[in-house]
């Protein structure tokens, strides 16, 4: 997804799997080698990739206020975010969308503030939203829809530092490190990728935690522990220290490094490194005054802030007499500048009509600055008002961008992740298209399908193709077999079709397909549901 991520800003669900995850960490990795360049003084360097870093910026939906993918230049349709697809990694919206510790200050503000930014998080630990979409062994230990069995979400709980509610945190860690560990053989609530959940909690339990590897800021929690000593490898000692009323008291009442109080709810690296004292005194009570100026800085400055880019926002990318297209901005602010069909830029002020196929470019502008341009948005008009109903229910998650996703001229590749392919699972197909009043003198039929038996996706057996006069009696054309080995691994796409012998006005077609039955005895799924996928039922 490299290719898409330095062209357009990010990666879209149609440029490769896992768009909405590879977009957001890219943008943290950037921010990190900005800061290497930054250090051996590459001016260049740092100033392209600490615009990089800020990539996330472009996938933000504002409206919602969540992370999404994106397909032709507009969000994704059929978003839940609860959803586990391969627009995330091993993962959902709810689990990514605060994917941005190399700049929180600008997450906050795609919030629209701090009092936003708190509310969002208040819901991500308290909502009653359950998990849908494809089952993931990783996503573990949920409060809420928070999965500290899964490392993307290690840092949220520590954010409410950033907003001046450092006492919302220390409420978080204590529930985690006493409820999401134990000493039993299965004391991790989720998998121990190279030591990630063990070092979560030592850290955390000493009371600190590196939200930013990269940058020399620890935020502070909450300690478990009463009396640690860190042995640096410089030879110095630092020793933190816990006085607490009761058992169970998790709420920092103040706190002194060296003797002096410490009124911030973070530490430096260096300041561990040269030895000393920290001492924490607990209560059972929120102290809401301690550290609400003192938060830890996790922000890219103004000089460096980029534009991100506008989105299409539309049902659908295919109409059938005429439609409105509109363009926004992530932040309203921002002046759209859009081209029609490679005509000349204007500026945006209201939706533009379209009642033919038409192509779209668009950026935003704020000052002397310019998003990337987004390219190649196609819309295209349906011929004589065709339209197509679904005889059985897609999965959410493989919507291919809705209903009319079978007609949209549009055609996937081999890979059934990427966002264009509409799958089935467990169930036969069927949809009819409807060519309008008149019809449309056909010369072929076709629908493509597509087969990954490692994902237990599975060639239908057998396509029929009909067609009728009235919607209602129809008359098949032909029963195609599939000939194609069920055993072959890798993904595979082909066209099931039937050719007329001569130009014929039809009205209606329907297509059925058999879904291929269970996982046979030899594979890994054995005797569960397979899938169907299918993407474009062409009509010529």
């Amino acid at each position: 997804g490299l290719k898409a991520y330095k062209a357009q800003g990010y990666i879209g669900m149609g440029d490769e799997a896992e768009s909405v995850s590879k977009t957001l960490e890219y943008a943290y990795d950037d921010w990190c080698i900005a800061q290497m360049a930054g250090a051996m003084n590459q001016a260049e360097v740092f100033q392209e990739y600490i615009s990089r870093g800020q990539y996330f910026k472009n996938i933000f939906n504002p409206e919602i206020g969540f992370m999404q993918s994106k397909m032709n230049g507009g969000w994704s349709h059929g978003f839940d975010p609860a959803e586990v697809n391969f627009n995330f990694t091993e993962a959902n919206s709810w689990q990514y969308s605060m994917f941005a510790p190399q700049d929180v200050s600008g997450l906050v503000e795609l919030y629209g503030g701090a009092d936003a930014f708190e509310k969002k998080l208040d819901e991500l630990f308290a909502t009653e939203m359950e998990l849908s979409g494809r089952h993931q062994v990783d996503i573990t230990g949920l409060i809420g829809q928070y999965a500290h069995g899964n490392e993307p979400s290690h840092h949220m709980a520590y954010l409410y530092n950033y907003i001046g509610k450092p006492y919302k945190t220390q409420d978080r860690i204590h529930q985690i490190l006493t409820e999401q560990y134990t000493t039993a053989p299965d004391g991790l609530s989720g998998n121990e990728d190279c030591g990630q959940m063990s070092s979560w909690y030592v850290l955390s339990s000493m009371g600190f935690y590196s939200v930013t590897p990269g940058s020399d800021d620890y935020a502070i929690g909450t300690p478990l522990f009463d009396d640690v000593k860190i042995h640096l490898e410089n030879g110095n000692t630092f020793n933190i220290k816990t006085h607490k009323n009761r058992e169970g008291d998790k709420y920092i009442q103040k706190a002194e490094l060296n003797e002096v109080p410490l009124g911030r709810s973070y530490l430096k690296h260096k300041e561990i490194m040269e030895g000393g004292t920290l001492v924490f005194y607990l209560g059972s009570e929120p102290q809401t005054e301690w550290a609400v100026t003192g938060s830890p800085k996790s922000k890219i400055e103004d000089e460096h802030q980029i534009v991100p880019v506008p989105y299409f926002n539309t049902k659908s990318q295919v109409f059938t007499d005429s439609m409105s297209v509109e363009i926004k901005s992530v932040f309203t602010t921002d002046k759209i500048y859009y081209s029609l069909n490679g005509g000349e830029y204007l500026p945006y002020e209201s939706p533009v009509f379209i009642d033919s196929d038409a192509r779209f470019k668009a950026y935003a502008e704020r000052g002397t600055k310019k998003s990337f341009t987004v390219s190649d948005v196609k819309y295209k008009k349906i011929k004589g008002n065709r339209s197509i109903e679904l005889g059985a229910e897609y999965a959410n998650q493989y919507s291919a961008g809705g209903d009319d996703a079978l007609i949209n001229y549009l055609e996937g590749g081999s890979d059934y992740r990427t966002g264009y392919w509409q799958g089935y699972f467990g169930k036969d197909f069927s949809a009819v298209v409807n060519l309008g009043a008149s019809g449309e003198t056909v010369r072929k039929i076709s629908v493509g399908a597509l087969q990954d038996i490692r994902s237990w996706i599975w060639y239908p057996k057998t396509v029929t193709i009909s067609i009728s006069d009235d919607g209602k009696k129809f008359k098949k054309l032909k029963t195609i077999s599939n000939t194609f080995s069920d055993k072959e691994y890798g993904g595979f796409h082909q066209n099931f079709e039937y050719r007329f012998n001569r130009p014929t006005l039809v009205k209606y077609i329907k297509v059925e397909a058999e879904n291929y039955g269970e996982c046979p005895e030899w594979h890994l799924g054995n005797g569960n549901p397979t899938w169907l996928f299918f993407d474009e039922i062409s009509i010529e």
